[in-house]
């Protein structure tokens, strides 16, 4: 063999060890293993954090295209707040959102566009306690990262970072910089899924072993409005469940995820792509070789085990004609609960105490409760932050509601100096089956590792629950 042939072969080893991921015999297969960095010396978690009180607290908006005008509209009805700054980079959106204030009978806030780097001199305001972000994907991690830098707590709609590299460096600098870093996740909120956890954290389903939800919504009217065309083409470029919060969230509460128990492996597969680029070929004249270079699947199925053998089933589908759904289920030892198409609950006949709810006959572990049983369930369980909140929040709107009490429980717990509702963590968790379900579908729907990022300290907390001040 000559010196060229055995440089040549010396290159593509280097090449196969270094692009195929770490694989780990897990039972009677083998995982794909994932990387958890040390946490940096002097750097500590941030579970149940815990900042000093701020009786006003003064926000800054930057993004006000889709999503951001409803939030400034929201935070003029809420209590100890004091919108400082907006910022987009067109200034007639600076503008309009100004409006929202003039309306309100409020000061205006200082303004912030023009430039691709305006959004950073907002953030290094020294007036400003929260950092609300409405951008695109893309944009999310960098922002909330300066802004912990320059010492702000930060909210950020969702998914909040895309990959792993970008939720590990969000992760450490919240932990570095003690500041909260909050992802907006409003589906926790509504009320059904509320109401379900409460029934849930108190028995009335038994032990929760399974949970579902997922993101299956036509978005073939909408693709149009997103500016620059960067959430279809972000579908295009990137395989696996890109959109996985709405889901995520109130499946990963019902089982206690970092309270408890932790995720420790998935899996993914998806459909071939089809109507997308059908849509590509049809409206925007691409044709047809290039519109079927499209990475994301039609349809994308992830399936979690977690570290007490409890599954979570998710599934993205932006494509299909299928009427909307998040498939949010909860299914336990003693009872069952679905919203998607059905909203309702089945209980075994021990599982409520008598009294509890009329018409007991109708209880059956084969269907689910009547109409009256169900009305009466969700009363008694409502969850306090729906008795306190839910006639305000529809009459604020945002989601039917859950808008406003997303954004009202953030300044609730930052006025009172209580940890968040949703950390850091959760973040990481819900944002991170982007890159992993993306990593198993890539390598023949193989098992992956979930990182655990809180680095061993999943089980410090003992139960999810909302921070109250009696």
């Amino acid at each position: 063999m000559t010196k060229t042939n055995s440089f040549i072969l010396l290159l593509l080893l280097i090449f196969f060890v270094t692009c195929t991921p770490a694989t780990e015999k897990s039972g009677n297969g083998y995982t794909i293993q994932t990387d958890v960095p040390k946490r940096s010396s002097g750097q500590k978690d941030v579970l149940g954090l815990v900042a000093p009180k701020i009786d006003t607290v003064r926000v800054g908006f930057i993004g006000l295209g889709m999503r951001g005008p409803g939030a400034v509209q929201r935070f003029t009805h809420i209590p100890g707040t004091k919108i400082i700054a907006l910022c987009d980079l067109h200034a007639d959106r600076v503008e309009k959102a100004q409006g929202i204030l003039d309306k309100a009978g409020l000061p205006r806030a200082a303004s912030y566009s023009g430039s691709a780097e305006a959004w950073k001199e907002l953030c290094e305001r020294d007036d400003i306690d929260l950092v609300y972000i409405a951008t695109d994907w893309t944009k999310h991690a960098p922002m909330m990262i300066y802004a912990m830098e320059q010492g702000k707590h930060v909210a950020c709609e969702v998914p909040s970072a895309m990959t792993l590299e970008e939720i590990w460096n969000v992760v450490n600098t919240a932990e570095r910089t003690q500041k909260h870093c909050m992802q907006l996740e409003n589906c926790v909120y509504d009320y059904f899924e509320l109401t379900t956890l409460n029934m849930a954290q108190k028995g009335l389903f038994g032990e929760i072993l399974h949970t579902e939800g997922a993101y299956i919504h036509n978005l073939s009217d909408f693709w149009g409005d997103y500016e620059g065309d960067w959430r279809l083409q972000y579908n295009r470029q990137f395989r696996g469940d890109v959109y996985a919060t709405h889901g995520m969230g109130p499946a990963a509460q019902a089982l206690d995820i970092h309270r408890g128990d932790k995720m420790n492996v998935l899996v993914a597969m998806d459909t071939k792509p089809a109507n997308l680029p059908e849509y590509m070929i049809e409206k925007r004249g691409v044709d047809r070789d290039s519109a079927y270079q499209f990475a994301n699947g039609q349809h994308t199925m992830t399936m979690i085990r977690t570290e007490k053998g409890k599954t979570i089933h998710i599934q993205h589908d932006v494509a299909s004609p299928r009427p909307y759904s998040r498939m949010y289920q909860v299914s336990g030892t003693k009872g069952f609960a679905n919203k998607y198409p059905t909203q309702g609950y089945a209980l075994e006949g021990d599982a409520l105490a008598e009294g509890d709810v009329p018409d007991h006959e109708n209880l059956s572990a084969h269907d689910f409760v009547s109409k009256e049983v169900r009305e009466a369930l969700m009363e008694k369980y409502k969850h306090r932050i729906h008795r306190e909140l839910e006639e305000k929040a529809k009459e604020v709107g945002g989601h039917g509601g859950m808008d406003f009490i997303m954004d009202y429980r953030l300044i609730y717990c930052l006025r009172n100096g209580l940890p968040l509702d949703m950390d850091v963590y959760d973040l990481a968790e819900w944002c991170s089956l982007a890159e992993l379900s993306c990593i198993s579908i890539e390598n023949n729907s193989a098992s992956v590792a979930i990182p655990d990022f809180t680095r061993g300290n999943w089980d410090k907390i003992k139960g999810f629950r909302h921070a109250f001040v009696d």
